[in-house]
C-alpha cells in the first residue's frame, strides 16, 4: 500500500511503513551529508531508522553548502533561493531602492498598486530601476482597509502585469496597522477561488493562521510587531506555534528593526522574512541590506543545526575530573 507525502514541495508516493532512513536510501543520498525535516521538526540522524512516515507528512531534505548559500524554499510551486523579501517604499529614490534590493540578495520585492501619474509623465518609474525581469514582483494591498478594496487592487494588479502571486493585507485601523482578520479571511477565500496564490499578512495568532491556511493561503505572514515600528519580534512563542502547525511557508512580516531580529525569525523556523522600513530608514540602507542578508542566512543555518538545550544552571565546557 502506498501513502502520499510532500517531499521538498512536491507530492510523492512511498510504501506504507517507510522510515526516514529508507527514504534517504531510496533517494540515493549519502547519510551524514543531508538533513531531514519532517512536518517542520528536524529528525536527528540517530532516529532515522525509527521514524516511520505517515500519510500527509511534509518532508524537507536539504544539504549543507559553503559560501553562505541556502537550501531554498517554495511557495505556490515557485522556488526561490533568497529567504529575504524587501519592499519598495520609503527610499530616497528608486536608484537607492534598487541598490538595496541587490545588496539584500532579494529575488522578490513587494510593490504597491497606485494610480498612473497623468500630470507629470516625466517622473521616474520603479520598473526602470527595480526591473521585473530581475525580481519577482509581489503586488500587495498596502493601504486597504476592507476586503473589497483589497480584491479590487489585486484584480487590477493581475490585469496590469499578469501577477497571480500576491500579498494580501487588510488593515483594521491607521494607528496600529494591525490586520482585520475577519476581512482578511474573507478576501483570502475569494482570491483563492479566482486563481490567485495568496501570501497573507496576519496577526501572530496561531488559530487565525490555521484558519487562513484552511482558506487556501499559499503562505502565512504573521507580524513580528506593528508595521514600521522596528520593535522586533514581540511574541516568539506564537510565531513558533504558527511555524509548527503550518503546512505552507511562514514568513515574518513587519516589525523587524535590525539584523538580530531577522536572525531570530529564522531561528524560530520561519521560511523567510519580509521587511521594508528596517532597510529603507537605516542611515546606510545598502549596508543594512547586506547585514539583513547575512542575518537571514545565519539564522537559517542555526535553525538547521539545532540549538543546544537551555539549562537553568552552568555546565562546564571542560571536565572537572583530573583537575590540578
Amino acid at each position: 500500500m502506498q501513502i502520499a507525502i510532500m517531499l521538498n514541495g512536491e507530492r510523492r508516493e512511498t510504501p506504507q511503513g517507510t522510515t526516514v532512513a529508507a527514504l534517504v536510501e531510496a533517494l540515493e543520498l549519502a547519510k551524514g551529508r543531508v538533513a531531514v525535516e519532517r512536518n517542520r521538526e528536524i529528525v536527528p540522524m540517530s532516529l532515522w531508522g525509527d521514524v516511520v512516515l505517515e500519510e500527509g507528512d511534509s518532508l524537507e531534505v536539504v544539504h549543507f553548502v559553503g559560501g553562505g548559500e541556502d537550501d531554498g524554499w517554495t511557495v505556490a510551486g515557485r522556488t526561490f533561493r533568497s529567504r529575504l523579501i524587501v519592499g519598495t517604499g520609503k527610499y530616497k529614490d528608486y536608484a537607492q531602492n534598487a541598490a538595496a534590493a541587490e545588496a539584500a540578495g532579494a529575488e522578490i520585492v513587494t510593490v504597491a498598486v497606485r494610480r498612473v501619474n497623468l500630470t507629470d509623465r516625466s517622473q521616474p518609474l520603479l520598473t526602470d530601476y527595480v526591473k521585473p525581469d530581475r525580481f519577482t514582483y509581489l503586488p500587495n494591498t498596502a493601504g486597504c482597509f476592507t476586503a473589497d478594496d483589497a480584491l479590487r487592487t489585486l484584480r487590477l494588479a493581475r490585469e496590469a502585469g499578469g501577477w497571480t502571486l500576491v500579498k494580501l493585507e487588510v488593515l483594521a485601523d491607521p494607528k496600529t496597522l494591525f490586520p482585520d482578520v475577519i476581512e482578511t479571511i474573507r478576501a483570502t477565500e475569494v482570491l483563492v477561488k479566482e486563481g490567485f496564490d495568496v501570501m497573507v499578512y496576519t496577526s501572530d495568532d496561531p488559530v487565525v493562521a490555521k484558519r487562513l491556511e484552511e482558506a487556501g493561503a499559499a503562505a502565512i505572514m504573521p507580524l513580528g510587531a506593528p508595521i514600521g515600528s522596528g520593535l522586533g519580534i514581540q511574541n516568539r512563542v506564537n510565531i513558533r506555534l504558527i511555524v509548527e502547525a503550518a503546512r505552507v511557508p511562514v514568513l515574518v512580516d513587519a516589525g523587524v528593526g535590525t539584523a538580530s531580529d531577522a536572525a531570530i525569525a529564522m531561528e524560530l523556523g520561519c521560511d523567510g522574512v519580509l521587511m521594508n522600513t528596517a532597510i529603507a530608514e537605516a542611515k546606510d540602507p545598502v549596508r543594512m541590506a547586506r547585514a539583513m542578508k547575512a542575518a537571514v542566512e545565519a539564522g537559517r543555518d542555526a535553525y538547521l543545526a539545532g540549538r543546544m538545550g537551555v539549562r537553568r544552571y552552568a555546565d562546564p565546557s571542560s571536565p572537572l575530573a583530573g583537575l590540578i
